[in-house]
């Protein structure tokens, strides 16, 4: 126990976070769904992560590269509490229209940044605004990254309205989807408790993307 304790110390002197053991959950045995957030971290993540903790649910966050640099501790925490953590880009803006160098770059110094906080190099991405092509899925490749979308978009950003937002959700759930929403929306997380309590009324485990496909995605490839 001494020498488990002395560990523990050891690696949080170091900046490398403890990350909770994701549980074991077969999704092609039960029904799972992914919830992610993107954008963030902002000023309603740490809320958000406290409705988690509260509800055992598991999410996965695809961080701005920025926000990563503002609220390190958050970014830090997430992994600390089971969440997974992607790469969102550090600055956000849509990748197609730029040059083949300043999505390598900006690709690059948001996984830097994550690293940084977390100690944690991501193997997940997730273009802002789902803007793609051969091109981003080439650089993802050789960042040793998979690009992670969605199966249904709540528009959060454009409804902030909780109800609106917990139908949308609802309406969007289906067994191994994924639901992109925002933690920077307040609506969102104020929204969450009451989604995550009818997800799992309707028989949902809610897991991490990694989770939902059960083994290590592959670089350059576009999931789902």
């Amino acid at each position: 126990m001494l020498i488990h304790g002395l560990l523990a110390a050891a690696l949080t002197l170091s900046g490398t976070p403890a990350a909770a053991a994701p549980e074991k959950i077969d999704c092609a045995k039960v029904k799972c769904l992914a919830l992610t957030f993107d954008d963030g971290p902002g000023p309603h993540t740490a809320k958000l992560l406290k409705i988690l903790k509260k509800e055992r649910a598991k999410a996965t966050f695809f961080l701005t590269g920025k926000y990563v640099d503002q609220r390190p501790r958050l970014a830090k925490r997430m992994l600390a509490e089971g969440h997974a953590v992607g790469n969102h880009t550090y600055s956000h803006f849509s990748l197609t229209p730029r040059l083949y160098d300043e999505i390598h770059h900006d690709i690059r110094l948001g996984q830097e940044a994550i690293k940084k906080a977390t100690g944690i190099t991501p193997t997940m991405f997730r273009p802002p605004y789902g803007h793609t092509d051969e091109r981003v899925l080439r650089i993802a490749d050789q960042l040793d990254l998979a690009e992670v979308k969605w199966t249904g978009t709540t528009h959060d950003w454009a409804l902030k309205d909780k109800k609106k937002i917990t139908a949308k959700v609802l309406s969007l759930a289906k067994r191994d989807g994924i639901i992109l929403m925002h933690d920077t929306v307040p609506q969102t997380v104020q929204a969450m408790p009451g989604v995550i309590k009818q997800l799992k009324k309707q028989g949902y485990h809610l897991v991490t993307v990694p989770q939902l496909y059960g083994k290590k995605l592959k670089s350059g490839v576009s999931y789902p």
